[in-house]
């Protein structure tokens, strides 16, 4: 059993260490995706993720997979993407067409945990200066992919990318380790994608000194 939260009552998250091995990382239900509650969520390393037929799920997964901006691969196929000049990275100038066309299900899927209620509250996050998108466009200036994710501090929470063309999200990536503003980009949960640009996991202690550090 996990707790419920009140989403009437102020936002207050069960200790980490209670989320649960399996499903691995989830911490709590309830509450709601409010400005105020999910700062509070992200200042703990907590975040929100389930399906439209699901109450509001919360999660502290362990390991956690980052990536540090120090420590950012670039393969030599990403640096000649680079060298060509064929895209360019922008930020923050459509975050509403980029969370949307994240929302948009995979070939592999059939549904999308973005929802219309998470689409909101982080456009909502956006408005009031917490969240942020980085966007890959083509020589036309046309959106080929982007990144948005949670801006706190000095780490990036990516909350989730897309590419219409090969490599847009990394392009993205790139960009916001090497832009300055960051010590780290918290991806969550690891793939194939992210262990080639320099992904690792580690401990869910590791990570909130990094929270306590960088936030």
């Amino acid at each position: 059993m996990i707790p419920w939260l009140d989403p009437d009552k102020a936002p207050h998250f069960p200790d980490t260490r209670l989320a649960l091995n399996e499903p691995g990382g989830l911490l709590a239900a309830g509450g709601k995706l409010s400005n105020d509650w999910l700062l509070v969520a992200y200042r703990q390393g907590i975040f929100p993720w389930f399906s439209d037929n699901e109450p509001i799920l919360w999660w502290s997964p362990a390991p956690r997979t980052v990536l540090l901006s120090e420590t950012f691969h670039t393969s030599r196929s990403l640096e000649r993407l680079v060298r060509q000049k064929r895209y360019h990275i922008t930020r923050n100038q459509s975050f509403a067409e980029v969370i949307r066309q994240c929302a948009q299900p995979r070939k592999t899927q059939s549904e999308t945990w973005i929802v219309d209620q998470m689409i909101e509250a982080y456009i909502d996050m956006f408005k009031a200066g917490f969240a942020e998108s980085f966007e890959c466009r083509d020589e036309d200036n046309q959106l080929v992919g982007g990144v948005y994710g949670v801006s706190l501090g000095r780490i990036f929470f990516g909350e989730s990318m897309y590419s219409r063309v090969s490599n847009a999200s990394k392009l993205c990536l790139k960009y916001i380790a090497e832009c300055g503003d960051f010590e780290l980009i918290d991806c969550q949960m690891t793939t194939s994608h992210l262990q080639s640009l320099g992904a690792i996991g580690i401990s869910r202690s590791k990570f909130e000194g990094f929270l306590d550090r960088f936030v």
